[in-house]
């Protein structure tokens, strides 16, 4: 059968699915294999494995006194995951309430804000709280707005462009480390920089070193006094154990030095030539060790998704559930019917091994599931990438890592100390164990006394990450001056926190930056001579995008104008992609979408002249490829999604990622309806195309 259907010929209807009952297999019996030993020394931090007594719940001092502080102060807190900052969150938020005053709760991530929408409707009351994600805007006028930081950067923008005040009183940054975050950190120092000094300031962190540095640049720029509170103490203790090749538990550390057993596998590490073949993980045992020694739930990190994919495929059923009904149930229940998700290919690990993969490969609906699992105690193990220590609610008992480095989205380079830190502190849940554990286990993948070296350190200092882009150059030009905009910049964290030498070179660089771009702008005509923006640039500045200026050179040429819905999201789509190969696409998908080839081979003469205008002046434009726009014009079209993912060679993940960003850029462009209303009621009609199950 072809995979697609032309739309002059009447597409095929496709048979559903049929329904895929939630019901377990047969257990298979398993091989009987040596047990793992354990080292006495080991055997003494097991002692404590267990669930702590139910007692009442206490807040911990320094909770308490960050509460406090923020009813009169900005107020830093620095403390371990998992320690309760949201519990200070909430608490703050109510004292506010009290004083019939407004909130507004960013979290860097749409995941974390849905889940604390969820969480403080529940604590607060749901007509009290509100969400702005961009994906999402239910209740925006509540009291408390949960939402995405760019979300609020946006909402700065505005407001200062209105000339208004921002029509709230507490913002609380949840996660608020993302400062030093290499492509996000920019927002949220622009958020500190923007917001109004009357507005009271609380801002949540897993530990960071130079917290009262952060406190003395805010009060700096804010001119308003800001305290710290910090706690070191975790609230579950930690402990390192090592699994060496033959099976034996270990200590992981001495002291400060190596245990003997993992110190003699590290010596033979540097012993053996590079083209040494390392033996295979034995994914299996390793969890049977864990089961062995009461270690598990489990979070095991791995190198790549398609290690995780393997990891779970390579285990064994585990034994029965006690609940095993309510593991059904509450699987049956999240699915909901979803065709995605009840043929989903690793539902049967999920049922048998009680299991999952949890990478940005994966459906959203299908992480979802896996993290209400986790939640509800249903799973024993996850594999995972890095995206389970960011921000993703995962308590396990204990973190598994099998290496010690990490993909920064172009590369692997070494773990740091705070690397570490964030998958540490995954292991110990409040309340449900008296202990955590990670677990580090020797492979190719694993530099030993690297290891040891980031167990042993703090994490490192969060530097400034604030750059310059076409888009806050135009926004911050609608509300102030040259002169103003320079005093904005040298308001920043890399103008403060180095040496006064080095603090001048830091201003001189964005000063240069901002510059450019503006000399940039202006040669376009989106600037004035009077470095005031054109309508052009007024109503570019609404496109607060990656690549804002791309797509305003082709609404300004009339690239989009007259398009349908669904061309328009395929031709909106090669610039919401951040990924920088080009993927396969099959060939029917191919012969179905050779028509907007010739269109996008015309955008791209279109925008030519003017990327060779940017490199001239020395930027450096994203590279545009096809495979976005043949994607996306197939699901506008109404494809299913199965029928589409077997045709793009890229993951689920990617796939949906890709939807959505590019339903961002539609409703970014759709802002644009009192300057452009047919463009911008087209714009409304493609998202609607496209925010379809399962990515909604």
């Amino acid at each position: 059968m072809e995979a697609f259907e032309s739309k002059k010929r009447r597409r095929p209807v496709r048979k559903p699915a049929p329904r895929r009952k939630v019901i377990r297999a047969p257990r298979q019996a398993q091989e009987t294999k040596a047990p793992p030993r354990l080292h006495k020394e080991a055997r003494t931090l097991l002692q404590n494995i267990g669930r702590p007594a139910p007692e009442p719940f206490r807040p911990d001092p320094f909770q308490v006194e960050a509460v406090k502080l923020v009813l009169r102060t900005d107020v830093v807190v620095s403390a371990p995951t998992g320690s309760g900052k949201t519990w200070i969150a909430l608490e703050a938020t109510r004292k506010a309430l009290a004083r019939r005053q407004r909130v507004w709760y960013a979290t860097p991530l749409k995941a974390l804000s849905n889940a604390k929408y969820a969480e403080f409707g529940e604590a607060l009351g749901g007509e009290l709280v509100g969400i702005l994600t961009g994906d999402r805007k239910e209740n925006p006028d509540a009291p408390v707005i949960v939402g995405t930081t760019e979300i609020l950067r946006n909402q700065l923008y505005d407001s200062m462009q209105e000339g208004r005040d921002l029509d709230v009183d507490l913002v609380i940054l949840d996660e608020a480390h993302y400062l030093g975050d290499p492509d996000r950190g920019v927002v949220w120092e622009e958020v500190l920089i923007y917001l109004p000094s009357r507005v009271r300031l609380l801002l949540l962190s897993a530990t960071i070193p130079n917290a009262r540095e952060i406190a003395r640049w805010l009060a700096h720029i804010r001119g308003t006094a800001c305290e710290v509170v910090e706690s070191r103490v975790r609230p579950v203790p930690l402990h390192v154990l090592f699994l060496t090749p033959d099976g034996h538990v270990t200590p992981f550390l001495r002291g400060a030095r190596l245990h003997s057993e993992a110190a003699e596998i590290a010596r033979a590490a540097r012993r053996r030539k590079k083209t040494t073949h390392e033996q295979e993980i034995d994914i299996p045992t390793i969890v049977d060790t864990l089961r062995q020694f009461d270690l598990l739930p489990a979070i095991v990190f791995l190198k790549s998704r398609a290690e995780c994919d393997r990891a779970l495929r390579a285990l064994e059923p585990s034994p029965k559930l006690p609940d095993e009904d309510g593991f059904v149930h509450a699987v049956e229940k999240q699915i909901g019917g979803q065709a995605e998700l009840e043929n989903h290919k690793q539902l049967s690990q999920l049922l048998h091994c009680r299991a999952g993969s949890h990478h940005a490969g994966q459906l959203p609906g299908w992480r979802l599931l896996i993290e209400r699992m986790m939640v509800l105690g249903y799973i024993e193990v996850i594999f995972s990438t890095s995206t389970v220590a960011a921000g993703v609610n995962f308590p396990a008992r204990t973190v598994v890592l099998l290496q010690s480095d990490r993909f920064n989205g172009r590369s692997f380079v070494d773990m740091t100390a705070t690397d570490l830190h964030q998958m540490s502190g995954r292991a110990g849940r409040r309340g449900m164990d008296n202990v955590g554990f990670m677990l580090v286990i020797p492979g190719k993948h694993l530099d030993i006394p690297l290891v040891k070296e980031l167990v042993l350190s703090e994490p490192e200092p969060l530097k400034s990450r604030i750059t310059v882009n076409f888009s806050m150059v135009l926004n911050l030009l609608l509300s102030h001056d040259l002169e103003g905009i320079e005093q904005l910049l040298r308001l920043s964290f890399g103008a403060f926190h180095e040496s006064p030498k080095r603090a001048e070179k830091a201003h001189t660089k964005l000063l240069r930056d901002f510059y450019n771009h503006l000399s940039l702008l202006g040669e376009l005509g989106y600037i004035e001579d009077e470095c005031t923006p054109t309508e052009d640039g007024k109503w570019a500045a609404q496109l607060r995008l990656d690549h804002p200026l791309l797509i305003a050179e082709l609404i300004r040429s009339g690239e989009y104008s007259g398009r349908n819905a669904q061309d328009l999201a395929a031709l909106i789509a090669p610039f919401a992609t951040d990924k920088e190969k080009e993927v396969l696409i099959s060939r029917p998908l191919w012969e179905e979408t050779r028509h907007l080839w010739n269109r996008f081979r015309r955008m791209m003469g279109k925008l030519k002249p003017v990327v060779r205008f940017m490199i001239s002046r020395g930027f450096d434009p994203p590279p545009i490829m096809f495979w976005p726009a043949a994607a996306v014009y197939m699901w506008a079209d109404g494809v299913e999604w199965e029928e589409l993912a077997n045709h793009v060679g890229a993951d689920e993940g990617d796939l949906a990622m890709l939807m959505l960003r590019t339903a961002d850029h539609l409703r970014q462009v759709r802002s644009l309806k009192d300057h452009m209303p047919e463009l911008a009621d087209t714009a409304d009609e493609a998202m609607t195309l496209l925010l379809r199950s399962p990515l909604v």
